[in-house]
């Protein structure tokens, strides 16, 4: 992640049973490539244009912090305040579907579901 405008989608991810098979399909679909991302015993993807060394996202393993996550592609939005939002979540009628996590040293995150059922990541970067 990087810095950004709060509001911003920053990234997304795909979270399945096998990362490396969905890797290899949106290699051969969309022309993408994969740079493995050790996660110990397995390896998880930052998927990369054909051009450019930046990844654009993420397809990872349902395993570890990501068991339990939704076979989508999961946007990840940036917050002011991750606290506030929450509150927000409830207030308007969403639910939360993770407990708080850590994406950085300076960045934690939740997976959200808005009232129509869509999901996504909200996340807040301290300084």
């Amino acid at each position: 992640m990087n810095k950004a405008e709060v509001g911003s989608i920053t990234w997304r991810d795909l979270t399945v049973d096998n990362a490396t098979n969905i890797a290899d399909f949106y290699r051969s679909v969309v022309g993408w490539r994969s740079l493995p991302i050790s996660m110990g015993e397995y390896d998880d993807y930052v998927m990369q244009t054909s051009s450019d060394d930046s990844g654009v996202a993420g397809i990872c393993h349902a395993k570890g912090p990501n068991t339990g996550l939704p076979a989508q592609w999961l946007m990840y939005v940036k917050v002011a305040n991750l606290d506030e939002s929450l509150k927000q979540v409830s207030i308007q009628g969403g639910k939360v579907l993770t407990e708080t996590k850590k994406l950085s040293d300076t960045s934690n995150y939740v997976v959200i579901e808005d009232p129509a059922g869509a999901v996504c990541v909200i996340y807040d970067e301290q300084d």
